[in-house]
Parts: structure tokens; C-alpha cells; sequence
């Protein structure tokens, strides 16, 4: 895990949910997985937004030509913890597929335009969009 990571997490559980510094003000959770070669749980900050009773979280690992580690371990083991403030729950991870995935990330560009931008950096890749429901 990076340090920087490291850092939001600590702050994250600290504070009840809220950071500061790049995440400030941003709709922020942790999703654990499971790692789909090692099997340990890997926890990550990942922005989000919600989608009735399902949250939507967006795998643009900042505009990188290929996906985070975390949806590649999502996508083998879709079983996730979600830590949303001080609530933590188990969820089932499913990608968006099609006109469901072009909209929620159409809809998450609008609010906020740096996804946008990370579509154009991703040379070519489609960036995957989660739906976590609860279990």
C-alpha cells in the first residue's frame, strides 16, 4: 500500500469518514478486497456516489492506461467490505455494463469534470463503474 493511501485511510477512520488534501470535500469510502493472487484483503480510498440504495464507484485510477488493482480483485471476488464513515458492511461488487455504465460515468464527469478528463487520458481504456449493493 502506498504511503499516501496509507495516509487517507488512517485519516478517514480518524475522522469519521472526512479528509482532507486531494479528498477534501469529495465523496470518499473505503472498499476492502480480497487479492486475487494473494488472497489478503487490500483496503483502498475510492471516491463514490450513489445510485438509489447502491453506491457507484469509478475504477479511473486517475486517468491510467489500465485498471486499478482493486476492480482486477473485485472482478475475481466480487465479496467487498465497504467502510462509508463509521458505517462498515459487507457489499457484492457488480460492473456496469453498456448504456448503465455510460450514464452513471456521464453523470459522475458532470459533477465532477476531472473524471472527464481521465477518460481522455486513458488512452483507449473504458473505465469501469461498480455498483456495491449491501448485502
Amino acid at each position: 500500500m502506498s504511503d499516501f493511501n496509507r495516509q487517507v485511510i488512517d485519516e478517514f477512520r480518524a475522522n469519521h469518514g472526512r479528509v482532507g488534501g486531494y479528498f477534501e470535500g469529495q465523496d470518499l469510502l473505503l472498499l476492502t478486497t480480497k487479492g486475487r493472487k494473494s488472497g489478503r484483503e487490500h483496503t483502498t480510498p475510492v471516491m463514490y456516489s450513489r445510485d438509489g440504495d447502491r453506491l457507484l464507484v469509478y475504477a479511473s485510477a486517475a486517468g491510467s492506461p489500465k485498471h486499478p488493482d482493486w476492480y482486477e480483485n473485485l472482478v475475481a471476488n466480487p465479496e467487498v467490505t465497504v467502510e462509508l464513515g463509521d458505517d462498515r458492511f459487507e457489499a457484492r461488487a457488480e460492473p456496469l455494463q453498456g448504456e448503465d455504465r455510460d450514464q452513471a460515468y456521464a453523470a459522475q464527469a458532470e459533477r465532477i469534470p476531472q473524471f472527464g478528463e481521465y477518460e481522455e487520458t486513458a488512452a483507449g481504456r473504458t473505465i469501469p463503474v461498480v455498483a456495491l449493493t449491501r448485502q
